[in-house]
């Protein structure tokens, strides 16, 4: 019987994250403010703590995981790394096609490997309220999860379109105590101000980071809980690739190229990052490694958008950060992948990608629901949307393959499962789902309001 799932023990789990800022080939650009200036510590302690700020600032190649983390990992860490053996036999390739099954936490994704240790910092600092946004949803049911674990009340902001196609996202959230508006809302005066604009707006995720972050702001006894983009959560979602190293070890293989679906960064950079340590470190085996990030075609930030400071919201309360983005005004159609409709992208992909040390790749709608569609016919698990970016450019990986006869190794991250996720693959069935091509004149008008920065 050929090995399908290669497993670690409990006591496996990595005991220190991974913090890519160590091997970066230059210093990261710092955050600005308003005047151009660095943003100085004082002003984000506004809306987060000071042991995530000292995380977020750290180059500190290792990081402690705390214990008490460390336990509630354990409810469903380590997670499987599994080898799609029926894939790679439907497709006829000779590729090893494995995945990284980041969808048997409680939340259904990878996204409670972030939420659990920021819950766990802000309750050591005295917090016991916290604001987010979400988009699919993920990020806002994980930290509704997490804040239940460590006693902390969580107001969540979702995305208009996906508070209307996932409603059982949001019972989840409701089910762990947290409470949640489709925004924008009337609540904040960035919610009014778009809702002034445009009643029917459907809404963006930075907009509802613009709200999440007003509502913070607005109470010294609330904080602010980001589910991608930063370099805390990054950091944290290194124990992805941490534990498929491990694996990898067990079976004594190692990927040739890397695949994770990217919006604001955190499932990608979490199952890459740790493999350019390797690179970094001068390890042969990682020589000729390809990490590839995998968007939609509809917000094509890292293939079509500029490398530039911008806003991390739509509203201009965050600070502002080199990345690649569209503009923060960029308002991207209603896709079913709510997690990949972000204008921006994370400071350290972006840069490791302007660099050419990553690459990126951006795929179409209903290719990806086709490729997610194969892959469950295959090996039975139903994928989110935004899994299914990842699996699409994993099958054209493995078909390049078939056509060279290469027998190459594919990992790709399997970020979270589409059981709340039906309604989109209803509508794919259908024929009611299309391909959105987000046109260039509309990409260069959000651009031209890019802020200055001298």
């Amino acid at each position: 019987m050929e090995t399908t799932r290669i497993l670690l023990d409990q006591n496996e789990i990595p005991t220190h994250w991974y913090n890519v800022v160590a091997d970066l080939e230059n210093p990261p650009a710092p955050p600005l403010g308003p005047d151009g200036q660095p943003v100085p510590p004082a002003k984000l302690a506004e809306i987060f703590p000071d042991n995530i700020l000292e995380q977020e600032m750290s180059a500190q190649r290792w990081i402690a995981i705390p214990e008490e983390v460390r336990q509630i990992y354990a409810l469903w860490r380590p997670a499987p790394l599994c080898r799609a053996v029926r894939l790679e036999k439907m497709l006829g390739t000779p590729a090893k096609i494995f995945y990284k099954n980041e969808g048997v936490s409680p939340a259904g994704s990878h996204k409670p490997n972030s939420a659990v240790p920021q819950a766990y910092y802000n309750h050591a600092a005295g917090i016991r309220r916290m604001t987010t946004e979400t988009g699919a949803g993920q990020w806002g049911s994980s930290l509704a999860f997490a804040g239940q674990m460590f006693g902390i009340a969580v107001r969540i902001y979702m995305v208009k379109v996906s508070y209307q196609q996932k409603p059982f996202r949001r019972s989840l959230m409701q089910t762990w105590g947290a409470e949640v508006f489709a925004s924008p809302t009337d609540m904040t005066e960035a919610g009014r101000k778009a809702l002034a604009l445009d009643p029917d707006n459907p809404g963006s995720l930075g907009l509802a980071i613009s709200e999440a972050v007003e509502a913070a702001a607005s109470r010294a006894d609330t904080t602010y809980g980001l589910g991608s983009v930063l370099n805390h959560v990054l950091l944290h979602q290194t124990i992805i690739g941490l534990e498929a190293k491990k694996q990898f070890d067990k079976i004594g293989l190692y990927p040739d190229v890397i695949l994770g679906p990217c919006g604001g960064g955190s499932s990608f950079g979490g199952i890459a990052f740790p493999f350019l340590a390797d690179k970094a470190a001068g390890d042969r085996r990682a020589q000729h490694l390809r990490c590839v990030a995998v968007e939609p075609t509809s917000c094509p930030t890292l293939t079509k958008g500029h490398y530039a400071y911008d806003f991390g919201d739509a509203s201009g309360y965050t600070p502002l950060m080199k990345m690649y983005t569209l503009g923060h005004d960029f308002m991207p159609p209603g896709i079913h992948a709510g997690g990949l409709r972000y204008h921006g992208d994370s400071a350290l992909v972006s840069q490791l990608y302007h660099e050419k040390q990553i690459e990126a790749v951006a795929v179409p709608q209903l290719a990806t629901f086709e490729a997610g569609v194969q892959f469950a016919r295959a090996e039975g698990i139903v994928p989110a949307p935004e899994s299914c970016h990842a699996i699409r450019a994993a099958i054209d990986e493995a078909l390049k393959c078939k056509a060279t006869g290469e027998p190459k190794v594919i990992l790709f991250n399997l970020t979270g499962h589409g059981h709340f996720d039906m309604a989109a693959y209803d509508r794919y069935f259908a024929g009611q789902l299309e391909d959105y091509a987000y046109p260039a004149e509309a990409i260069a008008a959000s651009l031209a309001h890019l802020p200055k920065v001298g």
